[in-house]
């Protein structure tokens, strides 16, 4: 099986909720000199500007509204955020990436159980349970022989069977540890560092373990190999 992975494009950015993006911004920011940059369609790009405010901007309200409202109106908020980046996502690209979307699903169904229930505990477990599933996905694509990371960044690395493979099983380990990490913050501190956490842990961490991969990304890069 081989992937054919090609290039970032030039506007590609990456920020806190969405952790398709920070993966990408992480890897590609750092990537070897030999990279070379692929122009997509023009209708598949968005401003770079507009997907930083599309990316943050639902995490920032939540952290803002959090510490002036509470954590029910934050998830409210949050919920309402979420919705709008992806039918603005939409309506710019016309099309709307998978993780995205699983994102927005699972932040919808915990959101509003939090709020019907009036419980925060399911807003809390709702990073767990995306975590978790991005692992699984992973770790199943690899069970079945596919490296489902190549398919979904099938615009940026030209990597060996290999080289995707043990990307693929650090990524899925790395959500693994992201879900355990989440659930050992909101079970032993506050609501407002749990929120905290979410903005300035959960995406200084993603970002520097994207940049750890760099020597990976070196070494089993087909270009290189094909020089």
């Amino acid at each position: 099986m081989r992937c054919r992975p090609g290039t970032v494009t030039e506007t590609e950015f990456a920020t806190a909720p969405d952790l398709q993006r920070i993966i990408r911004y992480a890897h590609a920011a750092l990537r070897p000199g030999h990279a070379e940059v692929k122009r997509m369609p023009e209708k598949q790009k968005l401003n770079p500007i507009l997907k930083l405010v599309l990316d943050i901007g639902p995490l920032v309200l939540f952290f803002a509204i959090n510490a002036r409202l509470g954590i029910f109106a934050a998830t409210g908020v949050f919920m309402a955020a979420v919705l709008l980046a992806l039918a603005v996502a939409y309506v710019m690209t016309r099309r709307v990436e998978v993780m995205p979307l699983v994102t927005a699903a699972v932040v919808l169904v915990f959101g509003g159980l939090t709020l019907i229930l009036h419980d925060e505990l399911f807003i809390k477990l709702k990073p767990t349970i995306i975590y978790v599933l991005f692992g699984g996905a992973l770790v199943g694509g690899l069970m079945m022989g596919k490296s489902l990371l190549g398919v979904v960044f099938d615009q940026m690395f030209d990597l060996t069977d290999e080289g995707w493979r043990k990307l693929t099983w650090r990524w899925a380990l790395f959500f693994f540890a992201l879900a355990i990490l989440n659930e050992i913050v909101w079970r032993n501190f506050s609501t407002d560092v749990w929120v905290s956490f979410k903005l300035f842990g959960v995406v200084p961490l993603t970002f520097l373990f994207g940049a750890a991969q760099l020597p990976l990304l070196t070494k089993y890069a087909t270009d290189k190999k094909n020089d």
